[in-house]
């Protein structure tokens, strides 16, 4: 008989109503188990641990770098400016970071931003940048949105650098 076998006959052996048990025996005497081994704590989440599980990311997960978000920018720089009352195809950027959304003198804005209640907080512009129409519905913002949440998380980083 193979190896395999054997296990295989050992194991259901040990599992009872065989022939030649006994179901009237008294149980077999507990036995000291084996002290369980240490439970590891599990390992911290990563933002990217979150993203591929489906949770939501939060800036604060993230450390950004105002340098690599000054680079993440240059693809606003067609619509968007940081001097004061200069506004493009979107509105001056000038201290944006604690600002009222819709609130920049002289800009167009939509029905949507002008009365979504919203201050540009850096948690807020990291969800807001995600995806601006998934944000903030109405939204004349054409842009589609940061999907790599650490050059997100770069690009705020900037736009608070630049609202100091």
């Amino acid at each position: 008989m193979g190896a395999a076998a054997l296990a295989s006959l050992a194991t259901l052996s040990a599992c009872g109503g065989g022939a030649g048990s006994d179901a009237n025996a008294p149980a077999p005497a507990a036995t000291e188990a084996a002290p369980a081994a240490a439970e590891t704590p599990a390992a911290a989440e990563t933002p990217a641990d979150a993203a591929a599980a489906g949770g939501k990311l939060e800036y604060a997960s993230f450390t950004g770098d105002a340098a690599s978000g000054e680079k993440v920018f240059a693809a606003c720089r067609t619509c968007h400016v940081f001097d004061e009352g200069v506004n493009r195809v979107g509105p001056s950027l000038y201290k944006i970071v604690g600002r009222k959304s819709g609130s920049v003198p002289g800009f167009a804005y939509s029905d949507a931003n002008k009365g979504s209640g919203v201050t540009w907080t850096p948690d807020v512009l990291f969800e807001y940048l995600e995806d601006p129409k998934g944000f903030m519905p109405g939204t004349k913002m054409a842009f589609p949105g940061v999907k790599d949440a650490q050059k997100r998380a770069d690009l705020v980083a900037y736009l608070e650098a630049q609202s100091k």
